[in-house]
């Protein structure tokens, strides 16, 4: 019986203790990464990958003119 009685104890008190009195706060919304430093390790492959995203942003406004270009010649 006593048994019982400290095993219903141990049992109640444990799960009193997983209740939370108030939900944690929200985390911030889509936080941004921090920006690198100018000069670090990945720096010159940060700069490679802009230089690549500059040439396909060029790329894409060609192509944009030369398939308006084939539209007005009625193509």
């Amino acid at each position: 019986m006593k048994t019982a009685l400290a095993c219903i104890a141990i049992l109640s008190m444990g799960l009193g203790a997983c209740g939370a009195d108030a939900p944690p706060p929200p985390k911030a919304a889509a936080a941004q990464p921090a920006p690198l430093p100018d000069s670090n390790v990945f720096s010159s492959d940060v700069k490679a990958l802009q230089k690549a995203k500059d040439v396909q942003k060029t790329v894409d406004e060609q192509k944009k003119a030369q398939d308006q270009a084939i539209q007005d010649s009625g193509g």
